[in-house]
């Protein structure tokens, strides 16, 4: 008699499951080295005043997940908003230490110069 652990290494892939262990047709595209919140970072710093819908089509995410990353970013202190008439302005910390264990010793600003290249 089977275990349902053993039926479940006996079953054939579908083909939904066949596609999905797959490799995609541009795999190079599929991921990226830096996150949706430095890609963010990345756009503010180089334009504080663009609007958040210019950062999502930039970034390649929704307007709505570029709200949350914002908001993130704000909560953490890597960017304060500004209320400028209708617009905001965002303006960063670049002195902020990156959270991860394994960069900790770099700031935000070092990531930002070696995107944007250095006196941005």
């Amino acid at each position: 008699m089977k275990t349902s652990s053993a039926r479940a290494l006996s079953k054939p892939a579908t083909k939904a499951g066949a596609a999905s262990a797959a490799k995609p047709a541009d795999a190079e595209a599929s991921w990226t080295f830096l996150s949706n919140h430095t890609h963010v970072l990345v756009c503010l710093a180089a334009d504080p005043e663009q609007t958040l819908r210019d950062v999502a089509a930039k970034v390649g995410i929704t307007e709505r997940a570029v709200q949350r990353i914002v908001s993130e970013l704000e909560a953490g202190g890597a960017l304060t908003r500004e209320r400028d008439g209708r617009r905001n302005r965002y303006r960063l910390d670049p002195t902020l230490p990156l959270r991860h264990p394994l960069e900790k010793h770099r700031s935000i600003g070092d990531i930002l110069d070696l995107v944007l290249g250095k006196g941005r």
